[in-house]
């Protein structure tokens, strides 16, 4: 490979690095359409060029949309999420089946792997949880509540499994927004018997816990 082509392989990667940093850091979120070209190419003290190679890239990836005479917007935080969000779109049934796969085994060991201060996390996040219901805060309830699921599978302490279930999170806490519309739903349980199963190391009970609510979820789903 030419040198020239070398170096400027090796400034496109740092321009997608620098891109997904923003992106994961909350700087542009899900939705926001990110500076121009001519403006991102200035600001990162690149060539047009250059810019142009790293949003193609980012856009293969799903993490950035090229709208054509409207501009780039954010897609998606990881190229993980990116798959999945081409994979199985916004189907609600889909991601509530790959949750339940997830969530069954991740509080399975989670009731296996936790430490104390992992459960102390789950119970503040679920005190968080509770109270952005309370107060009505639905926006914070469905992020906290995601969140929430995210430190069950944490607590495994299964590194593999945590990043596949991170890369579902904007599907997961858009799935708590459409499944919470109603205090009788069933996405409404307050998951302290998961908590306490995990906290007893009571495997069989947690992964029971974790397969409940989502069953009762998908069989609304399903009735509608």
């Amino acid at each position: 490979m030419p040198l020239a082509t070398t170096r400027r392989a090796g400034l496109v990667d740092q321009v997608i690095d620098q891109l997904r940093e923003a992106v994961s850091a909350g700087e542009w979120p899900i939705g926001h359409r990110i500076p121009t070209e001519p403006a991102l190419a200035a600001q990162l003290g690149v060539g047009r060029n250059t810019v142009r190679e790293a949003v193609r890239a980012l856009a293969h990836t799903g993490i950035l949309e090229v709208r054509q005479g409207d501009g780039t917007y954010v897609r998606a935080t990881s190229e993980v999420s990116g798959a999945i969000r081409r994979l199985c779109g916004t189907e609600l049934r889909e991601v509530l089946q790959v949750r339940r796969t997830l969530e069954v085994e991740g509080a399975r060991l989670a009731a296996t792997a936790r430490t104390d201060e992992d459960v102390a996390e789950l119970r503040g996040l679920l005190e968080q949880r509770d109270l952005d219901w309370d107060e009505g805060r639905r926006d914070d309830f469905a992020r906290d509540d995601a969140e929430f699921h995210l430190a069950v599978v944490r607590c495994g302490h299964n590194g593999l499994l945590f990043e596949l279930y991170r890369g579902l999170m904007e599907a997961i806490t858009a799935s708590v927004a459409s499944t919470s519309d109603n205090p009788e739903h069933a996405e409404m349980i307050m998951h302290r018997d998961l908590v306490d199963a995990i906290e007893a190391r009571d495997a069989t009970r947690a992964a029971a816990e974790a397969a409940g609510f989502l069953d009762e979820l998908l069989a609304r789903v399903d009735r509608n």
